[in-house]
């Protein structure tokens, strides 16, 4: 608790649990099996005002396994049947669509990097990485899609042809025909981009299983996160909307902590609706997630307009674009995660902090 009663408090450290001790009442927290604590490396413990005990101890837990790192691109497979849902309202996108083939695309900047490996003119400066029938290619955070394959489309209206039009960028958004939740965007005449954030892929022979909003949002952001510094050793990211504009700066300072929360505790997970994860926490008496922890700054209103900048022009730092409407509900939670931490662990070096699920 924030505010610790004046009698002596005794804390003690077990293997297998932490206790607080205080005028006849005990506070135990449990750990989940496979976890322990190393009693003799406790250490730092002080009691900060508003912020209530902290102390530091060696946590013990055997090694993931090598199965667990899951990636966007896992989640199709060739020749099975798979329907798009929209995340928001679950009505269906893509119908029953078997791929052919399911592949990565490079980086964004790749026809920049092939200037600089190439002696003569650029062979691939009139290709384009477009998808044809039975493909799907995977990129950062969105699929593409060629739209021939459909019998309806999801958007009112799309864009006209390329060819000799001026096509706009609100002629270019794929809406959800029901909720009218931005779903992606047209990329060009035969392809449409899906953003990760925005619908559920689900194999045809399954059924909808909707999820939180904020959660899956978390969950997928982190999933890119996760993978892009695991690919490219980039931690740097800048979250953009779908209309160019920078809303928030993300430092991803490490993906392998550890969240545990004993079940009546004071607080509860909707505290922590961090970069979710689409798993449930375990059941029993002690919650579990794996997570990430970021620091991060917000961009609206032209704040930190000067880092964004540099950041901008900075070959370290990736962006990652999105409907505009998701980095506000991205920035959102990141601002209601930072306020359930104790006032002391809010802020790194100007940065706010933010413990993430994944």
């Amino acid at each position: 608790a924030a505010e610790l009663p004046s009698a002596p408090v005794e804390v003690s450290v077990c293997a297998d649990s932490l206790e607080v001790r205080s005028a006849g009442s005990c506070d135990a927290a449990a750990l989940p099996a496979g976890v322990s604590l190393a009693p003799s490396s406790c250490r730092g413990l002080r009691r900060l005002r508003g912020d209530g005990l902290h102390l530091r101890v060696r946590l013990r837990r055997p090694p993931p396994g090598a199965d667990v790192v899951f990636t966007l691109r896992e989640s199709l497979k060739p020749n099975k049947n798979y329907i798009f849902y929209c995340q928001s309202c679950g009505d269906i996108v893509v119908k029953d669509r078997k791929f052919l083939r399911v592949l990565p695309l490079p980086s964004e900047n790749w026809s920049d990097l092939v200037e600089e490996w190439c002696c003569h003119a650029d062979p691939f400066s009139r290709s384009t990485l477009h998808p044809q029938h039975g493909d799907c290619f995977v990129g950062d955070n969105f699929f593409l899609l060629n739209s021939g394959d459909e019998s309806h489309l999801p958007a009112s209206p799309l864009c006209c042809s390329e060819a000799g039009h001026h096509k706009s960028k609100e002629n270019t958004r794929v809406i959800c025909k029901r909720c009218k939740t931005m779903l992606g965007e047209t990329v060009s005449s035969d392809t449409i981009k899906y953003y990760v954030t925005e619908v559920i892929i689900q194999p045809a022979e399954g059924s909808f299983s909707p999820i939180p909003r904020s959660q899956f949002v978390q969950s997928m952001v982190a999933q890119c996160l996760l993978e892009l510094s695991s690919a490219k050793s980039t931690f740097r990211f800048t979250i953009k909307g779908d209309n160019g504009k920078t809303y928030i700066l993300i430092w991803l300072l490490n993906s392998d902590t550890l969240l545990v929360e004993s079940l009546g505790s004071s607080s509860s997970h909707s505290d922590f609706t961090l970069f979710g994860d689409i798993l449930t926490p375990t059941s029993g008496p002690v919650g579990t997630w794996n997570a990430v922890k970021v620091l991060y700054q917000p961009c609206i209103q032209c704040r930190n307009k000067e880092l964004a900048d540099a950041w901008e022009n900075d070959m370290g730092v990736h962006p990652l674009k999105f409907p505009s409407e998701t980095c506000l509900e991205l920035l959102l939670v990141l601002g209601l995660s930072t306020a359930s931490l104790p006032p002391s662990l809010r802020y790194m070096n100007c940065f706010q902090v933010r413990n993430s699920f994944c």
